[in-house]
Protein backbone atom coordinates (compact mmCIF):
# COMPACT_ATOMS: atom_id res chain seq x y z
CA UNK A 1 0.00 0.00 0.00
CA UNK A 2 1.29 3.47 -0.89
CA UNK A 3 2.23 6.06 1.71
CA UNK A 4 -0.31 8.86 2.32
CA UNK A 5 -0.74 11.82 4.60
CA UNK A 6 -2.89 11.58 7.71
CA UNK A 7 -1.16 8.58 9.32
CA UNK A 8 -1.45 10.20 12.71
CA UNK A 9 -1.56 7.04 14.82
CA UNK A 10 1.66 5.75 13.26
CA UNK A 11 3.35 9.09 13.97
CA UNK A 12 2.07 9.08 17.54
CA UNK A 13 3.55 5.64 18.12
CA UNK A 14 6.87 6.50 16.50
CA UNK A 15 7.43 9.76 18.37
CA UNK A 16 5.73 8.89 21.64
CA UNK A 17 3.23 11.73 21.47
CA UNK A 18 -0.46 11.09 22.14
CA UNK A 19 -2.77 11.39 19.14
CA UNK A 20 -4.74 14.20 20.79
CA UNK A 21 -1.57 16.29 21.18
CA UNK A 22 -0.68 16.47 17.47
CA UNK A 23 -1.21 19.30 15.01
CA UNK A 24 -1.89 17.35 11.83
CA UNK A 25 -0.97 19.39 8.74
CA UNK A 26 -0.22 16.37 6.56
CA UNK A 27 -3.38 15.80 4.54
CA UNK A 28 -4.32 18.85 2.46
CA UNK A 29 -7.92 18.44 3.68
CA UNK A 30 -9.88 21.43 4.99
CA UNK A 31 -9.43 21.32 8.79
CA UNK A 32 -12.86 22.87 9.38
CA UNK A 33 -16.30 22.91 7.81
CA UNK A 34 -19.64 24.05 9.15
CA UNK A 35 -22.36 22.50 11.33
CA UNK A 36 -23.61 19.21 9.95
CA UNK A 37 -27.33 18.65 9.40
CA UNK A 38 -29.30 16.05 11.35
CA UNK A 39 -29.39 12.72 9.54
CA UNK A 40 -32.90 11.32 9.03
CA UNK A 41 -33.49 7.93 10.63
CA UNK A 42 -34.44 6.35 7.32
CA UNK A 43 -30.98 7.22 5.94
CA UNK A 44 -29.65 4.67 8.43
CA UNK A 45 -32.48 2.18 8.15
CA UNK A 46 -33.10 1.97 4.39
CA UNK A 47 -30.90 1.12 1.43
CA UNK A 48 -29.68 4.25 -0.40
CA UNK A 49 -31.81 5.38 -3.35
CA UNK A 50 -30.72 7.42 -6.35
CA UNK A 51 -33.80 9.64 -6.47
CA UNK A 52 -33.05 11.46 -3.20
CA UNK A 53 -31.78 14.59 -4.98
CA UNK A 54 -28.03 14.14 -4.43
CA UNK A 55 -27.15 13.77 -8.11
CA UNK A 56 -29.16 16.87 -9.11
CA UNK A 57 -27.56 18.97 -6.37
CA UNK A 58 -24.09 17.77 -7.34
CA UNK A 59 -24.70 18.52 -11.03
CA UNK A 60 -25.70 22.05 -10.08
CA UNK A 61 -22.71 22.53 -7.75
CA UNK A 62 -20.15 21.28 -10.26
CA UNK A 63 -21.88 22.59 -13.37
CA UNK A 64 -21.82 19.13 -14.96
CA UNK A 65 -24.34 17.56 -17.34
CA UNK A 66 -23.95 14.08 -15.84
CA UNK A 67 -22.10 12.52 -12.92
CA UNK A 68 -21.83 9.44 -10.75
CA UNK A 69 -21.37 9.50 -6.94
CA UNK A 70 -18.67 7.09 -5.77
CA UNK A 71 -17.16 6.10 -2.43
CA UNK A 72 -14.43 8.71 -2.63
CA UNK A 73 -12.58 9.54 -5.83
CA UNK A 74 -10.21 6.70 -4.85
CA UNK A 75 -12.97 4.25 -5.84
CA UNK A 76 -13.04 5.72 -9.34
CA UNK A 77 -9.24 5.77 -9.56
CA UNK A 78 -9.22 2.01 -8.96
CA UNK A 79 -12.20 1.18 -11.19
CA UNK A 80 -11.56 3.28 -14.30
CA UNK A 81 -8.60 1.15 -15.52
CA UNK A 82 -10.94 -1.85 -15.68
CA UNK A 83 -13.10 -0.12 -18.30
CA UNK A 84 -10.34 -0.45 -20.92
CA UNK A 85 -8.60 -3.54 -22.23
CA UNK A 86 -5.13 -4.18 -20.78
CA UNK A 87 -2.20 -2.76 -22.71
CA UNK A 88 -3.33 0.85 -22.96
CA UNK A 89 -0.47 3.35 -23.16
CA UNK A 90 -1.08 5.66 -20.22
CA UNK A 91 0.78 8.92 -19.67
CA UNK A 92 0.73 10.41 -16.18
CA UNK A 93 1.79 14.05 -15.92
CA UNK A 94 4.27 14.17 -13.05
CA UNK A 95 4.40 14.94 -10.18
CA UNK A 96 1.16 13.11 -9.51
CA UNK A 97 -0.92 11.43 -6.83
CA UNK A 98 0.72 8.01 -6.91
CA UNK A 99 -2.50 5.96 -6.71
CA UNK A 100 -3.30 6.79 -10.34
CA UNK A 101 -0.24 5.15 -11.86
CA UNK A 102 -0.52 2.20 -9.47
CA UNK A 103 -4.15 1.54 -10.45
CA UNK A 104 -3.46 1.53 -14.19
CA UNK A 105 -0.37 -0.66 -13.82
CA UNK A 106 -2.30 -3.11 -11.65
CA UNK A 107 -4.80 -3.67 -14.48
CA UNK A 108 -2.09 -4.42 -17.05
CA UNK A 109 -1.68 -1.04 -18.71
CA UNK A 110 1.63 0.47 -19.82
CA UNK A 111 2.21 3.52 -17.61
CA UNK A 112 4.82 6.18 -18.22
CA UNK A 113 5.33 9.41 -16.32
CA UNK A 114 6.08 12.57 -18.26
CA UNK A 115 6.51 16.23 -17.50
CA UNK A 116 3.96 18.85 -18.45
CA UNK A 117 6.50 20.38 -20.81
CA UNK A 118 6.78 17.22 -22.93
CA UNK A 119 3.05 16.53 -23.38
CA UNK A 120 2.73 18.47 -26.64
CA UNK A 121 5.59 16.50 -28.17
CA UNK A 122 4.75 13.06 -26.81
CA UNK A 123 0.94 13.01 -26.73
CA UNK A 124 0.64 10.99 -29.95
CA UNK A 125 2.31 8.06 -28.22
CA UNK A 126 -0.38 7.74 -25.54
CA UNK A 127 -3.91 6.37 -25.57
CA UNK A 128 -4.76 8.08 -22.30
CA UNK A 129 -3.36 11.09 -20.48
CA UNK A 130 -3.89 11.60 -16.75
CA UNK A 131 -3.53 15.07 -15.22
CA UNK A 132 -3.96 16.28 -11.64
CA UNK A 133 -5.24 19.86 -11.78
CA UNK A 134 -4.46 21.67 -9.56
CA UNK A 135 -1.44 19.47 -9.15
CA UNK A 136 -0.88 17.56 -5.94
CA UNK A 137 1.61 18.32 -4.47
CA UNK A 138 2.88 21.30 -6.49
CA UNK A 139 -0.39 23.23 -6.80
CA UNK A 140 0.32 23.99 -10.45
CA UNK A 141 -2.79 24.85 -12.50
CA UNK A 142 -2.92 24.03 -16.21
CA UNK A 143 -5.05 26.32 -18.34
CA UNK A 144 -8.46 25.00 -19.44
CA UNK A 145 -7.86 25.61 -23.13
CA UNK A 146 -4.58 23.75 -23.04
CA UNK A 147 -6.27 20.75 -21.44
CA UNK A 148 -9.12 20.86 -23.96
CA UNK A 149 -6.57 20.89 -26.76
CA UNK A 150 -4.96 17.74 -25.37
CA UNK A 151 -8.39 16.16 -25.04
CA UNK A 152 -9.28 16.94 -28.67
CA UNK A 153 -6.11 15.26 -29.92
CA UNK A 154 -6.78 12.16 -27.81
CA UNK A 155 -10.50 11.94 -28.52
CA UNK A 156 -10.14 11.96 -32.28
CA UNK A 157 -8.49 8.52 -32.03
CA UNK A 158 -10.62 7.15 -29.17
CA UNK A 159 -8.32 8.22 -26.36
CA UNK A 160 -9.17 9.58 -22.93
CA UNK A 161 -8.13 12.60 -20.92
CA UNK A 162 -8.64 11.98 -17.19
CA UNK A 163 -8.41 15.11 -15.02
CA UNK A 164 -8.29 14.74 -11.24
CA UNK A 165 -9.69 17.99 -9.82
CA UNK A 166 -9.62 16.98 -6.15
CA UNK A 167 -8.37 20.43 -5.08
CA UNK A 168 -10.40 22.55 -7.53
CA UNK A 169 -13.27 23.75 -5.31
CA UNK A 170 -11.68 27.09 -4.38
CA UNK A 171 -10.94 27.90 -8.04
CA UNK A 172 -14.01 26.58 -9.93
CA UNK A 173 -13.35 28.91 -12.86
CA UNK A 174 -10.47 26.61 -13.87
CA UNK A 175 -12.56 23.42 -13.83
CA UNK A 176 -13.43 21.31 -16.87
CA UNK A 177 -16.67 20.15 -15.22
CA UNK A 178 -18.85 22.05 -17.69
CA UNK A 179 -17.11 20.25 -20.58
CA UNK A 180 -17.21 16.78 -19.06
CA UNK A 181 -19.99 15.54 -21.35
CA UNK A 182 -17.45 15.45 -24.21
CA UNK A 183 -16.60 11.86 -25.21
CA UNK A 184 -13.27 10.80 -23.80
CA UNK A 185 -13.13 13.47 -21.08
CA UNK A 186 -13.38 12.27 -17.47
CA UNK A 187 -13.22 14.63 -14.49
CA UNK A 188 -12.81 13.37 -10.92
CA UNK A 189 -13.96 15.47 -7.98
CA UNK A 190 -13.43 14.93 -4.25
CA UNK A 191 -16.14 15.97 -1.81
CA UNK A 192 -14.28 15.53 1.47
CA UNK A 193 -11.31 17.84 0.88
CA UNK A 194 -13.16 21.14 0.44
CA UNK A 195 -16.00 20.34 2.84
CA UNK A 196 -13.60 19.04 5.51
CA UNK A 197 -15.22 15.61 5.62
CA UNK A 198 -12.62 13.08 4.47
CA UNK A 199 -14.29 10.37 6.53
CA UNK A 200 -17.51 10.61 4.51
CA UNK A 201 -15.74 8.84 1.60
CA UNK A 202 -17.56 10.59 -1.24
CA UNK A 203 -16.46 11.72 -4.67
CA UNK A 204 -17.98 12.24 -8.10
CA UNK A 205 -17.06 11.14 -11.61
CA UNK A 206 -18.08 13.64 -14.30
CA UNK A 207 -18.26 12.23 -17.84
CA UNK A 208 -20.62 11.31 -20.66
CA UNK A 209 -23.59 9.21 -19.54
CA UNK A 210 -22.60 6.04 -21.41
CA UNK A 211 -19.25 5.89 -19.63
CA UNK A 212 -20.89 6.58 -16.27
CA UNK A 213 -23.34 3.74 -16.86
CA UNK A 214 -20.44 1.38 -17.59
CA UNK A 215 -18.55 2.54 -14.51
CA UNK A 216 -21.67 2.17 -12.37
CA UNK A 217 -21.99 -1.45 -13.48
CA UNK A 218 -18.40 -2.06 -12.44
CA UNK A 219 -18.88 -0.54 -9.00
CA UNK A 220 -22.26 -2.10 -8.27
CA UNK A 221 -25.18 -0.73 -6.26
CA UNK A 222 -25.17 1.29 -3.01
CA UNK A 223 -21.58 2.50 -3.25
CA UNK A 224 -22.38 5.62 -1.21
CA UNK A 225 -24.13 5.18 2.15
CA UNK A 226 -27.47 6.74 2.98
CA UNK A 227 -26.03 8.96 5.76
CA UNK A 228 -23.27 10.18 3.43
CA UNK A 229 -25.85 11.03 0.76
CA UNK A 230 -27.98 12.93 3.30
CA UNK A 231 -25.10 15.03 4.64
CA UNK A 232 -23.71 15.75 1.18
CA UNK A 233 -27.11 16.81 -0.14
CA UNK A 234 -27.51 19.36 2.64
CA UNK A 235 -24.04 20.85 2.14
CA UNK A 236 -24.30 20.93 -1.66
CA UNK A 237 -27.54 22.91 -1.30
CA UNK A 238 -25.91 25.48 1.00
CA UNK A 239 -24.40 27.98 -1.44
CA UNK A 240 -23.79 30.59 1.28
CA UNK A 241 -21.88 28.08 3.39
CA UNK A 242 -19.81 27.11 0.36
CA UNK A 243 -18.89 30.73 -0.29
CA UNK A 244 -17.86 31.27 3.33
CA UNK A 245 -15.74 28.13 3.19
CA UNK A 246 -14.15 29.19 -0.08
CA UNK A 247 -13.26 32.63 1.27
CA UNK A 248 -11.90 31.28 4.54
CA UNK A 249 -9.75 28.61 2.88
CA UNK A 250 -8.39 31.08 0.32
CA UNK A 251 -7.49 33.53 3.07
CA UNK A 252 -5.83 30.86 5.18
CA UNK A 253 -3.92 29.51 2.18
CA UNK A 254 -2.45 32.97 1.63
CA UNK A 255 -1.72 33.35 5.33
CA UNK A 256 0.18 30.06 5.32
CA UNK A 257 2.26 31.06 2.30
CA UNK A 258 3.16 34.41 3.92
CA UNK A 259 4.03 32.76 7.25
CA UNK A 260 6.31 30.18 5.67
CA UNK A 261 8.01 32.82 3.51
CA UNK A 262 8.62 35.03 6.54
CA UNK A 263 10.60 32.19 8.12
CA UNK A 264 12.76 31.31 5.14
CA UNK A 265 10.56 28.55 3.72
CA UNK A 266 9.03 30.26 0.71
CA UNK A 267 6.59 27.85 -0.97
CA UNK A 268 7.39 26.53 -4.42
CA UNK A 269 3.65 26.29 -5.06
CA UNK A 270 0.36 25.43 -3.46
CA UNK A 271 -3.41 25.77 -3.35
CA UNK A 272 -5.85 27.19 -0.82
CA UNK A 273 -5.52 23.90 1.10
CA UNK A 274 -1.74 23.40 1.20
CA UNK A 275 1.67 24.86 0.43
CA UNK A 276 4.67 22.93 -0.90
CA UNK A 277 8.15 23.78 0.33
CA UNK A 278 11.34 22.46 -1.23
CA UNK A 279 14.34 22.20 1.09
CA UNK A 280 17.67 20.31 0.92
CA UNK A 281 17.06 19.13 4.49
CA UNK A 282 13.40 18.21 4.04
CA UNK A 283 13.81 14.90 5.88
CA UNK A 284 15.44 16.62 8.84
CA UNK A 285 12.80 19.34 8.88
CA UNK A 286 10.05 16.74 8.86
CA UNK A 287 11.61 15.09 11.89
CA UNK A 288 12.04 18.42 13.67
CA UNK A 289 8.37 19.31 13.32
CA UNK A 290 7.30 15.76 14.22
CA UNK A 291 9.25 15.85 17.47
CA UNK A 292 7.21 18.93 18.31
CA UNK A 293 3.97 17.14 17.52
CA UNK A 294 3.41 18.77 14.12
CA UNK A 295 2.85 16.28 11.31
CA UNK A 296 3.74 17.32 7.76
CA UNK A 297 3.67 15.36 4.50
CA UNK A 298 7.18 14.43 3.42
CA UNK A 299 8.15 13.79 -0.20
CA UNK A 300 11.64 12.46 0.44
CA UNK A 301 12.67 11.82 -3.17
CA UNK A 302 11.97 15.38 -4.26
CA UNK A 303 13.06 16.81 -0.88
CA UNK A 304 9.80 18.62 -0.33
CA UNK A 305 7.34 19.15 2.52
CA UNK A 306 3.64 19.84 2.17
CA UNK A 307 2.07 22.04 4.84
CA UNK A 308 -1.69 21.90 5.33
CA UNK A 309 -3.80 24.48 7.17
CA UNK A 310 -4.14 24.73 10.96
CA UNK A 311 -7.73 24.46 12.16
CA UNK A 312 -7.69 27.33 14.65
CA UNK A 313 -5.65 30.21 16.05
CA UNK A 314 -3.96 27.97 18.60
CA UNK A 315 -2.72 25.82 15.73
CA UNK A 316 -1.41 28.86 13.85
CA UNK A 317 0.48 30.05 16.92
CA UNK A 318 1.94 26.59 17.48
CA UNK A 319 3.16 26.41 13.89
CA UNK A 320 4.63 29.91 14.03
CA UNK A 321 6.51 29.13 17.24
CA UNK A 322 7.98 25.98 15.69
CA UNK A 323 9.06 27.98 12.64
CA UNK A 324 10.68 30.64 14.83
CA UNK A 325 12.62 28.10 16.86
CA UNK A 326 13.72 25.74 14.10
CA UNK A 327 17.48 25.24 13.74
CA UNK A 328 19.18 26.37 10.56
CA UNK A 329 20.32 22.82 9.71
CA UNK A 330 17.87 20.31 11.22
CA UNK A 331 19.02 16.74 11.60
Amino acid sequence: MLEHGGRLRAAAQRYGIAVADWLDLSTGIAPYGWPLPPIPADAWQRLPEQDDGLEALARDYYGAAALLPVAGSQAAIQALPRLRRPGLRVGVVSPAYAEHALAWRREGHLVQELSEGTVERDLEYFDLLLVINPNNPSGRLIERQRLLGWHARLAERGGWLVVDEAFMDCTPEHSLAAESQRPGLIVLRSFGKFFGLAGIRLGFVLAEQALLDHLGEQLGPWTVSGPARAVASALLADSQGQQRQRERLSGDGLRLAVLLSAHGLAPAGGTALFQLVGHPHAVGLHGYFARRGILLRLFAESRCLRFGLPADEAGWQRLEQALQERPAWPL
